[in-house]
């Protein structure tokens, strides 16, 4: 019976030990998970919105950054050369925005945002509407670009 004893002793000795050990040893640093680089946008050269410089709320027609017309069928921008829409996808808007030339941003990285009002407004196309305008928002956030609603 002894050397059962004697077993057990070193058996239970050596599970402490163990179990010291491991609680005195130093935690290995852990890695650090990927950090997110922020992907450039092609945005990042024009200078942050400046409000003062926006016109008055009644004379939004004189709107001189680029204008973003929410539509049930996508996103128009304002030509403002020739008033001319030309229809995007919500994936197009980043790098149609990100070509305009410093000169299309005179209030600093800021658009204007209108809705068209069809004439046939159903409830789907309500739905478009508020759809659409919910991913244009996201899209104008993730790429640091602050909105203006026209009324």
């Amino acid at each position: 019976m002894r050397t059962i004893e004697r077993s057990f002793v070193k058996t239970i000795f050596a599970v402490v030990l163990l179990t010291g050990l491991i609680a005195c040893s130093k935690p290995q640093p852990q890695q650090p998970e990927s950090v997110e680089v922020p992907k450039t946008t092609g945005l990042e050269r024009i200078p942050a919105a400046d409000p003062s410089k926006y016109p008055h709320l009644n004379d939004m027609g004189s709107w001189k950054n680029p204008n973003l017309v929410v539509r049930e069928d996508g996103i128009g921008i304002v030509d403002l050369s020739n008033r001319e829409i030309h229809i995007l996808t919500q994936e197009e808007i980043p790098a149609e925005l990100a070509t305009l030339p410093l000169s299309a941003w005179p209030y600093g990285r800021a658009v204007l945002i209108t809705q068209a009002v069809p004439k046939n407004l159903t409830p789907e196309t309500k739905a478009d509407l508020r759809k659409n305008r919910a991913l244009l928002l996201g899209t104008l956030k993730e790429l640091d670009v602050q909105y203006f609603e026209a009324p």
